[in-house]
């Protein structure tokens, strides 16, 4: 279970990657790839191992000026799908 407490990596293999010919982001994982929309960019780029989910809520509530708490229900959601389909994973 994703909380604000738990840091985060991209699993063995996996990566956030901008196809440029598109201009579009997508996650590449083992032999299969997910299309990444505008939002899951902005979250998706915030993750490099050393921050936990509550820093990355902290910076993306000063960026977009938005409430917490929605922005955690939603950032939350979203890690956890994405650690259940083994793109991310806790450290």
């Amino acid at each position: 279970m994703i909380s604000e407490n738990s840091i985060l990596r991209f699993a063995r293999g996996t990566r956030l990657q901008h196809d440029r010919v598109r201009d579009v982001w997508f996650i590449q994982a083992p032999e299969r790839a997910f299309h990444a929309d505008p939002i899951a960019v902005e979250v998706l780029q915030l993750i490099d191992g050393t921050r936990n989910v509550g820093d990355i809520l902290d910076l993306l509530c000063q960026k977009f000026s938005a409430p917490r708490e929605i922005i955690a229900r939603d950032v939350l959601t979203l890690l956890q799908d994405l650690a259940t389909k083994q793109v991310l994973q806790a450290i």
